[in-house]
């Protein structure tokens, strides 16, 4: 069996011992993605820029991992305000353009409140590397 490898970023790190996700084989699952800047580490207070930020994350850590968007299989997404999808939607298009070609995707009301407007999380399937 293949040796499980975790992912680590810098400017996406965790409080807590995690890392931003784990690969074994062709699987590669994250951890809860929030929107702080990855420059800054500050969490901006809007919608938009949040999820600007969550997309940015979910590139990076894909990267890291040898992955690309294209081996995305499904994101399930938590919103604060589950009927403000508009900034959720605007980057989603940004990363996959081709109506045949997107991953599954769920959106959630978030459960309890929190500064945090959207988090994510993602399965993905790498071939090769």
């Amino acid at each position: 069996m293949p040796d499980r490898c975790a992912i680590y970023l810098k400017q996406f790190a965790h409080a807590n011992p995690i890392p931003a996700a784990c690969r074994r084989g062709p699987l590669l699952m994250s951890g809860v993605i929030n929107g702080n800047d990855p420059e800054t580490g500050e969490l901006p207070p809007d919608l938009d820029t949040q999820c600007q930020h969550v997309f940015a994350h979910v590139r990076a850590i894909l990267a890291a991992a040898g992955a690309t968007p294209e081996d995305l299989v499904k994101m399930t997404v938590w919103l604060q305000d589950r009927e403000q999808r508009a900034p959720l939607n605007a980057q989603w298009l940004i990363l996959f353009p081709d109506p045949d070609s997107r991953p599954a995707r769920h959106a959630l009301q978030a459960a309890t409140p929190s500064k945090f407007l959207i988090q994510c999380e993602f399965t993905a399937w790498v071939m090769g590397s």
